[in-house]
């Protein structure tokens, strides 16, 4: 897979996590960064995971900044 397929398919995923159950969300969150983390991007897996532990707090503010945070530095990987 292409370096900017990936990023099409991070940023789908960040994009689906508008709908679905708490634990749905959280486990698309999971997902964004495992493949951050596989990918070599430490630092953004670090946001995401940041994010996933806002939203079982229920702080959805904090995981909407931290979510909105990961689609902008993703789309600067292009």
């Amino acid at each position: 897979m292409t370096d900017t397929a990936r990023i099409d398919v991070l940023l789908a995923t960040l994009n689906a996590t508008d709908v679905g159950s708490l634990e749905a969300i959280a486990q698309k969150m999971e997902q964004v960064q495992e493949d951050l983390s596989s990918w070599g991007q430490g630092d953004l897996a670090a946001a995401a995971t940041e994010a996933v532990a806002a939203l079982r707090r229920g702080d959805v503010a904090e995981f909407r900044r931290g979510r909105a945070f990961l689609q902008s530095k993703i789309g600067h990987l292009r």
